[in-house]
């Protein structure tokens, strides 16, 4: 994982008292690029939608800097400015959904199989599969705790929900993926 380097304290630091707020920027892009964009795109799949997200992720961020108090840690404070985008725009893209989930899920594998930065096996497709197929918290929730094996209580202050609720959505999320591996050798 590309990072600059730079501690958070020091990239706001500097934000408050350099003149060259370009130089800010890019070391702000620099320390979180990269997990950004692989935290959102476990999300929605695409690349495209993906760098999307991430540069209306990055210019809120840039917008909201001056305002960051500190109440959270920075790391905390960017995850919740990328995945409440994240949020937002998969309810834009449900609600211009005039298909079926089946094409959905056809496109997005076929999206997968062609995606040179996917390079698992059969059954790292299926999981992924399944993994879409869940509803977005409950996929959020999962790619967190599985893949990014995140802590409940840094999971909370991201997602502003309770660990007992993410605890909960994870569970449920594991048993769908579960029941659709099982249901799938049938």
């Amino acid at each position: 994982m590309a990072d600059s380097g730079i501690a958070d304290k020091e990239i706001i630091q500097k934000f408050k008292t350099l003149n060259n707020k370009e130089e800010v920027f890019s070391l702000l892009v620099a320390k979180y690029q990269e997990r950004l964009y692989w935290h959102i795109r476990k999300m929605v799949v695409s690349h495209d939608d993906t760098d999307d997200i991430l540069q209306n992720s990055f210019l809120k961020v840039w917008k909201a800097l001056e305002n960051f108090k500190g109440d959270s840690s920075f790391y905390t404070w960017i995850y919740r400015i990328a995945t409440n985008e994240t949020f937002t725009f998969l309810k834009i893209r449900d609600r211009q959904k005039s298909f079926f989930l089946n094409d959905e899920e056809g496109s997005v594998i076929n999206r997968l199989k062609s995606d040179h930065s996917f390079d698992g096996d059969e059954l790292q497709l299926r999981l992924q599969k399944f993994i879409l197929l869940l509803p977005a918290k409950q996929r959020l929730v999962f790619n967190m705790k599985y893949f990014d094996e995140m802590k409940y209580e840094e999971m909370a202050k991201i997602t502003d929900n309770s660990v007992g609720a993410l605890k909960a959505s994870y569970h449920h999320a594991v048993k769908k993926i579960r029941a659709m591996f099982n249901n799938e050798s049938v």
